[in-house]
């Protein structure tokens, strides 16, 4: 199981690739909902591609081992929005799959407290092999189930005093 590491460049192209499956699908969606933290980026330019409104719900299940053993999930009691969102139909988005109790989790939550909402599909970057969800969209399956170095993970470890030092 070798880490994979990915670069800006390569992590805005695979948001894009992303898009282009839910678009090509043909799938009519009236809201987005985005999982944070890794889903906040995906979440945003969706909203931009799609001129859908964003919502966000916190979740939380990386939190030991500096960030790298995955425990309890915690998932927040609200969706953020500027206002309530529309229709039937949601795109929830994230940065991956790993073992996939997110997603096993987060989509009956959704349909609990929203119940105007009949049908939700998913969308990620990546879908390890462990994982025992299926999102209804993807770009690449890692089989190995390799540990993902994403490019805003260098901020886990820095504060303010490093940007200083770096930009004087």
């Amino acid at each position: 199981m070798k880490d994979l590491h990915v670069s800006w460049d390569e992590y805005n192209r695979l948001v894009e690739k992303l898009a282009l499956e839910v678009w090509k699908s043909g799938w009519n969606f009236e809201a987005i909902v985005c999982l944070a933290r890794g889903g906040l980026r995906i979440g945003d330019v969706f909203s931009r591609l799609f001129d859908k409104p964003l919502g966000v719900l916190f979740t939380s299940s990386y939190r030991d081992d500096a960030g790298m053993t995955q425990g309890r999930l915690l998932v927040g009691e609200q969706l953020s929005s500027a206002q309530p969102l529309p229709g039937p139909r949601w795109l929830l988005v994230d940065d991956l799959v790993d073992t996939g109790e997110t997603l096993v989790q987060v989509v009956p939550i959704l349909r609990e407290r929203y119940p105007q909402v009949h049908e939700i599909r998913s969308a990620v970057l990546w879908r390890k092999g462990a994982s025992v969800a299926q999102p209804d969209y993807y770009i690449e399956h890692l089989p190995t189930n390799p540990w993902i170095h994403q490019p805003f993970e260098e901020y886990d470890h820095m504060r303010p005093g490093d940007l200083k030092a770096r930009w004087g």
